[in-house]
């Protein structure tokens, strides 16, 4: 390809090294898919390839990267899922990994998605296309025609293909009865090589090639001519329904976002509530297994295993997974109607503040159930800086586990002034985010890099249950094998620090650890029982609510610490509180509180955010600050606790 070529998209071009994209080709023949946001190449790739995909990072960047592959007949495909962005004009690292794709001539053939019902707007990326790589062979699907028809619209797909010389298939990506014609297009295009009849666009782009302004205005030009006679619209009147005038208003919005929130978090629970049973009937069932084990004279580690270390951890792995599945569920049902474009659209110039955008909003909401669904729900996030900010600003929200901790231990220690406890708790989180933008924001996202919300609000439409399912199944399947995994990891090593044959605790090597360690953890506010317990927390944070059992109340080790991290509270010891309150004072229960509270989440949302991320460099700096800040959290938290009540409980 020529550098006149490159030109058309940007006056200085940075894809004269075409052909650089570091790509391992697989199966007989490569399918790209490239689209603009909302364009619906995501569902299109989800029903591709199924649950046969995976998810990376390109080499030597922070950009999501994903693969999959489907059969039909005799032959394998592959599929690559290309970064969603508006055009091709390497204006950041999404757009120019696409680019760089598109030109180097991996693909067999390239489906371009376009929405049909903003049809004008989105064949902008086809007219990038047919700019930076007029000789790859390519496939124009009008996704979205059911949406398009009931706008009124009508498109002759027919007439588009005879102007553009390539394969134009109509098509809805929801709905499988759509996928024959659309696998024919593509198996007629690799025989074929369609490539796009540039010959308009040419002479557009050479009446306009002195500016950026003007090649744009060429590009718009040239769909025109495409679409003229093509495509009949009623006139619009652009009027909004009452709903949407609530939904985008200047002081309504607000409200109205939160409520539909709120109402999301409540409907969420109706799914999550039998997936998280079932967790919990696992580990009841590891238990009776364990039992008949050493009924049968196995030996009693080996149960201990068995029950303790395996069982469990699936338990817990199932029951975070069924509470992130009921909130994929019910927000990407919200997306598939339109609203979750509206949320973002609302808070955007709230968070613009911190240098972030709308979309940020859900994922810290989400958090307040679990952060791993917080983090997953970053993704949407186009920048990699705002991405990776909102991450780290969401490890400061603290998670239902921390909550169904820190109240019991204000209300033992504090009484009547357990309400400020959780206030400062708040006041706390603010100010971390704040600081996290002050300090971080201006290396991930520089001012001048800064991005506000760019997108067009989709119509309304009515979310289809099979395509929400299956979005939310692939998320959450994904999630459980590595929730899975680095949980079992980190039981493993709890089990192994807990695990005696006395059950006697002070005979364990947490035991001995903690005693020897304690002049350390002073300095902190903590003896070496809540240090344990915070360093547990790190594993899973349920887990602190086991070692108090173990430590406080004489729990079997290591069945205490591990069941309180599957069950919480419910299963250690009924007067657990009050046992606490017995050994530790005041001030060291404010400094726990604190300590705990804004440590870094739990080890499976740790490795979300490496997977989400694409770089264990930031994800390690977002730990260490975290962590320092919850000891020196603690450390102030103790001494005002010590102000306030003395040094005696």
């Amino acid at each position: 390809m020529s550098c006149e070529a490159c030109a058309s998209v940007k006056p200085s071009c940075e894809h004269c090294s075409h052909g650089s994209v570091e790509f391992t080709k697989s199966g007989d023949a490569c399918i790209a898919l490239l689209g603009q946001p909302n364009s619906g190449k995501s569902t299109l790739f989800n029903g591709l390839t199924g649950s046969r995909q995976h998810v990376g990072n390109w080499p030597g960047k922070t950009v999501e990267r994903k693969e999959g592959e489907f059969c039909r007949g005799d032959a394998t495909y592959q599929v690559v899922d290309l970064p969603g962005a508006y055009g091709l004009a390497a204006n950041s690292p999404e757009e120019q990994i696409t680019a760089d794709f598109v030109t180097s001539g991996v693909a067999d053939v390239t489906l371009v998605m376009a929405d049909a019902s903003q049809l004008e707007r989105s064949l902008y990326m086809l007219a990038d296309f047919a700019c930076i790589a007029p000789d790859a062979p390519c496939v124009l699907v009008l996704n979205l025609m059911d949406v398009a028809e009931q706008q009124g619209k009508r498109i002759n797909a027919k007439k588009i293909e005879q102007r553009l010389g390539i394969p134009v298939v109509p098509f809805v990506a929801a709905e499988s009865s759509n996928y024959d014609v659309l696998l024919e297009a593509i198996d007629c295009a690799l025989s074929k090589k369609p490539l796009l009849d540039t010959k308009l666009l040419n002479i557009e782009m050479s009446h306009h090639a002195d500016t950026i302004q003007g090649r744009g205005a060429a590009k718009f030009a040239w769909i025109e001519k495409i679409i003229e006679g093509a495509e009949t619209a009623p006139k619009a009147t652009h009027t909004l329904s009452r709903f949407d005038r609530l939904a985008t208003a200047s002081r309504a919005s607000k409200p109205l976002a939160i409520a539909m929130i709120l109402v999301g978090f409540v409907l969420a629970f109706i799914p999550a509530t039998p997936i998280m049973l079932l967790g919990g009937g696992i580990s009841s069932l590891g238990q009776m297994a364990a039992a008949a084990l050493i009924n049968a004279g196995a030996p009693a580690i080996l149960a201990s295993i068995l029950w303790g270390v395996v069982a469990n951890s699936l338990c817990f792995a199932v029951m975070m997974t069924g509470y992130v599945f009921g909130i994929n569920l019910v927000f990407l049902a919200y997306e598939e109607w339109g609203y979750m474009a509206r949320i973002s659209y609302v808070f955007d110039e709230t968070l613009s503040r911190f240098g972030l955008q709308g979309k940020s909003l859900m994922p810290f909401l989400m958090c307040f159930g679990c952060t791993m669904g917080g983090v997953s729900g970053a993704r949407v996030i186009d920048s990699w800086g705002q991405r990776m900010l909102t991450m780290m600003m969401a490890w400061a929200i603290p998670c239902g586990s921390t909550w169904e901790i820190v109240p019991v231990l204000a209300v033992t220690f504090f009484g009547v002034g357990a309400p400020l406890v959780i206030v400062a708790i708040f006041a706390v989180s603010l100010l971390l985010m704040w600081l996290i933008g002050i300090i971080f924001g201006p290396h991930l996202v520089p001012e001048g890099d800064r991005s506000g919300l760019v997108m067009e609000l989709p119509p309304y439409h009515k979310p289809r249950a099979k395509n929400v399912l299956r979005g939310a199944l692939i998320k959450c399947w994904s999630m459980f094998r590595r929730a899975f995994k680095v949980v079992a990891v980190f039981t493993l090593g709890i089990w192994l620090l807990t695990y005696t044959a006395s059950g006697n605790i002070e005979d364990s090597a947490l035991y001995a650890i903690g005693i020897a360690i304690e002049p350390v953890t002073r300095i902190f506010g903590m003896g070496w029982e809540t240090f344990t317990a915070w360093v547990c927390a790190l594993a899973v944070k349920e887990s602190a609510v086991g070692v108090f059992s173990a430590l406080f109340a004489g729990g079997s080790t290591p069945n205490a610490v591990i069941m309180g991290a599957v069950s919480g509270s419910a299963a250690v010891a009924p007067n657990i509180g009050e046992l606490i309150a017995a050994r530790i004072s005041a001030p060291e229960a404010l400094a726990f509180i604190f300590a705990f509270t804004f440590n870094v989440p739990c080890a499976a949302s740790c490795s979300m955010t490496v997977a989400e991320a694409h770089s264990p460099k930031w994800v390690g700096i977002t730990a260490a600050f975290y962590i320092c800040s919850a000891l020196l959290l603690g450390c102030a938290a103790y001494h005002v606790g010590l102000l306030l009540f003395g040094f005696t409980s």
